[in-house]
């Protein structure tokens, strides 16, 4: 690895701490995946297809990550732009990959009191954001998601989703103690209805959702999201890095293991018009 590799990925959220304790996302992306997101780069085009965003659109992202959805929501020409990144790293990275314009800006600030203003939005995104929190503090993101947009905005979101929809209290914890054991990050996903009725709580009317298996380290979703070269690139990265390896597959074994209850939907709400 040359001292200019070394760099970028001291750069990257996390690049900083040891294999063994690093977040399972950013351990991925150290090793060169780029589309981090549980239903893949297919999810996320259909949840932007279905958000619709425009010239007429100001666009609030929750925890933009490395920057390839931004990027996605930059090509349909919003009118403004503003990824939300609670990670002052991740924040810098992002920004790094997207346009330098004045309607183009990444700031630091938490998903659930971004300091943006009331009403300047009429698009708010995050993926793969919620299932990393508590209840109330789900409730508290979407209720910010909602005091940020205007009357007729929509707010979409693409989540880890456990199926089916009435699975047993004991075994949806059973897989969030699994997951959380192999990425390093709390994991608390939801049934489909359960996101559902968290939008709901909070005043949005569901207009949109749409669902995809979680196929996040299968071969052919590497394929599908990374390209031939960058799943190449992953896959000598982790054949050199021993210990990255040694976690990565244990990933993706619970994956595996519960490939019959893991999936990953998006949903968008709307905001009333009075």
């Amino acid at each position: 690895m040359t001292a200019e590799q070394s760099t970028q990925l001291a750069d990257l959220p996390g690049g900083d701490l040891d294999v063994a304790k690093m977040p399972g996302h950013w351990l991925l992306a150290r090793l060169g995946k780029r589309v981090l997101r549980p239903g893949g780069l297919g999810l996320t085009r259909a949840l932007l297809d279905d958000l619709a965003i425009g010239p007429d659109d100001d666009v609030v992202e929750f925890a933009p990550g490395l920057g390839v959805t931004a990027s996605m929501i930059l090509e349909r020409k919003p009118r403004r732009y503003v990824g939300v990144e609670r990670d002052a790293k991740a924040m810098q990275w992002t920004a790094r990959q997207l346009p330098h314009s004045p309607n183009v800006s990444v700031v630091v600030g938490a998903a659930d009191q971004t300091n943006q203003p009331d009403g300047s939005a009429s698009v708010v995104i995050g993926e793969a954001m919620l299932s990393m929190h508590a209840q109330e503090r789900k409730r508290l993101i979407a209720a910010e998601a909602f005091r940020l947009l205007r009357p007729g905005g929509r707010y979409g979101i693409h989540e880890l989703a456990v199926v089916p929809d009435d699975i047993p209290a004991d075994q949806k914890q059973e897989i969030d103690g699994m997951l959380s054991s192999v990425i390093h990050v709390g994991t608390r996903s939801l049934p489909e209805h359960e996101w559902r009725a968290l939008l709901e709580g909070v005043g949005f009317r569901i207009i949109a959702s749409g669902y995809a298996p979680m196929h996040l380290l299968r071969p052919r979703r590497l394929v599908q999201d990374e390209g031939v070269v960058g799943a190449v690139r992953l896959a000598k990265n982790l054949l050199l890095d021993g210990a990255a390896r040694r976690r990565v597959l244990a990933m993706r074994r619970v994956f595996e293991h519960y490939r019959n209850n893991l999936g990953a939907i998006f949903l968008i709400g709307q905001k009333g018009l009075d």
